[in-house]
């Protein structure tokens, strides 16, 4: 086994015993010797993620796109990051690619619908939202208890999408 597989291994058994800090710690050795190791730049990301550092996840998730555009899990988490730093265009860019690769990816169109709302999309976002209860009935209740969607709950056509 080579160092970086050693590596990437004990990161992976870190994170599996609860400690993301000390797996941290060996991605960034992996990325010392290989800065462009797909793995541990997609874990590190998850792990700025877990902690908040949407920014920092965001450079994670775009070093792996960098080499792979198409890779749908770093799209879904990079548009989720800027979700939850209320940039919700970029988010939205995500999601479409996601869904221009996948077009069934129903976390993709839930993320969509939901990004769409922030926005203030209402009517864009209800479309995907009820056309991913078309094909998964589901997500009405996960929506009816999504923060996201608090604002709009009250609102006659968020209850004809989630009814």
């Amino acid at each position: 086994m080579s160092e970086i597989e050693s590596l990437l291994k004990s990161g992976q058994t870190a994170l599996n015993l609860g400690n993301p800090k000390d797996a941290l710690a060996f991605y960034e050795k992996v990325l010392e010797q290989d800065p462009t190791n797909l793995q541990a730049l997609f874990k590190k990301g998850n792990i700025f993620g877990k902690f908040g550092k949407y920014e920092d996840a965001i450079i994670c998730y775009d070093g792996v796109l960098s080499q792979e555009k198409e890779d749908i899990l770093s799209l879904l988490n990079k548009g989720l990051c800027f979700h939850k730093i209320e940039q919700y265009v970029p988010a939205i860019e995500c999601f479409d690619i996601v869904l221009k690769i996948k077009p069934d990816s129903k976390t993709g169109m839930y993320n969509m619908a939901s990004s769409l709302i922030k926005s203030g999309k209402l009517k864009e976002g209800l479309q995907v939202l009820s056309q991913l209860i078309e094909l998964d009935a589901s997500y009405k209740e996960q929506a009816k208890c999504d923060i996201d969607f608090i604002d709009i709950k009250h609102l006659n056509e968020f209850k004809e999408v989630t009814v």
